[in-house]
């Protein structure tokens, strides 16, 4: 079951919403998870024999998790109504790849806010499973309104 609070701020859905549960939001740190079931289309073209989660859908998770955290931040500052508009990614600025992802593995995604500039926000973060490190990424966000 997907977290209403994701399906509230997060334009994405099924099959292209890579969280379902949002663990912890506290200040500029947002923590969600996925589980990956083991019968996801993706894993049968990559790589058939040997499945594996695609990094650039590992990156996709963590920029939605940055895009709930702008989301909420955003209500905030609005005083609990949701402003119009959604984040959109501007910049990646350097993702690492420190181990491999399987079927049937939970993500456990992290984003931070790293600085806001104006309408942009600067934001890192990661991926890992079973505690160990898959995957970091540096992005850069804005919010695009209508």
């Amino acid at each position: 079951m997907i977290d209403p609070f994701i399906l509230k701020h997060l334009p994405h859905r099924p099959p292209f919403l890579w969280l379902d549960r949002i663990v912890e939001i506290t200040g500029a740190t947002i923590r969600a998870e996925k589980v990956l079931d083991t019968d996801l289309a993706i894993f049968q073209g990559h790589y058939p024999g040997y499945p594996l989660m695609p990094g650039v859908l590992l990156c996709e998770a963590v920029f939605q998790a940055g895009a709930l955290l702008i989301g909420q931040s955003l209500e905030a500052e609005a005083g609990g109504s949701q402003p119009a508009g959604v984040p959109v990614l501007t910049r990646i600025l350097g993702a690492k790849f420190k181990r491999e992802v399987l079927p049937g593995d939970t993500l456990e995604v992290s984003a931070q806010l790293v600085e806001r500039m104006g309408p942009a926000w600067i934001m890192k973060g990661a991926v890992r499973v079973g505690g160990k490190l898959a995957m970091q990424v540096e992005f850069a966000c804005a919010r695009k309104e209508g």
